[in-house]
């Protein structure tokens, strides 16, 4: 960290072993992201009802990172799980930075070419021409008996032992 570390309490005392957990978790942060430019942990004691909040506000190039999760009655377990939110969040900002965000393909349209009913099973025709097999139990969102040729279906697509077939296939 470039900053030192800050720790605040409010409403009870910290002792030292309570001080340095919240160290030891704060400097386990730059594994996750290594310039960190501060971090601000605050120790809250709700004394009506026994609960501790812990908030965690981190400063980062370009953002800043906060952490306020629901009271806990335990203050290590509170610690603990502020800072492993902590972690998530300086973990998704990272992978952000670095472009790793995940993009999902979308799934591949085809038309129900063929339909056996009797034997439980058909094909697909996908637009440049290859034929998918897909099995009554690889429907989704209708039953199999209300299929017709020529609806038009999103499909996953896996290679079966008789060439390729589709493992899910939802009607659009």
């Amino acid at each position: 960290m470039i900053l030192p570390l800050q720790i605040t309490s409010r409403n009870l005392e910290l002792t030292e072993a309570i001080k340095a957990d919240i160290r030891e978790h704060a400097e386990k942060l730059d594994k996750y992201y290594d310039r960190i430019m501060s971090c601000r942990v605050v120790v809250e004691a709700l004394p009506k009802r026994s609960l501790y909040n812990v908030h965690i506000d981190i400063t980062v190039p370009g953002a800043e990172l906060i952490v306020k999760l629901d009271p806990n009655t335990d203050l290590y377990l509170s610690i603990r799980d502020a800072f492993h939110d902590a972690r998530r969040k300086l973990e998704d900002f990272a992978r952000i930075q670095r472009g790793d965000v995940k993009h999902h393909e979308e799934m591949p349209h085809a038309r129900i070419s063929a339909l056996f009913s009797d034997k439980g099973y058909g094909f697909l025709a996908t637009p440049d021409g290859r034929e998918i097999y897909f099995h009554e139990h690889s429907i989704l969102n209708r039953k199999f008996k209300q299929l017709e040729i020529g609806m038009e279906v999103r499909f996953a697509e896996e290679m079966g032992e008789k060439g390729p077939q589709a493992s899910s296939v939802t009607v659009i």
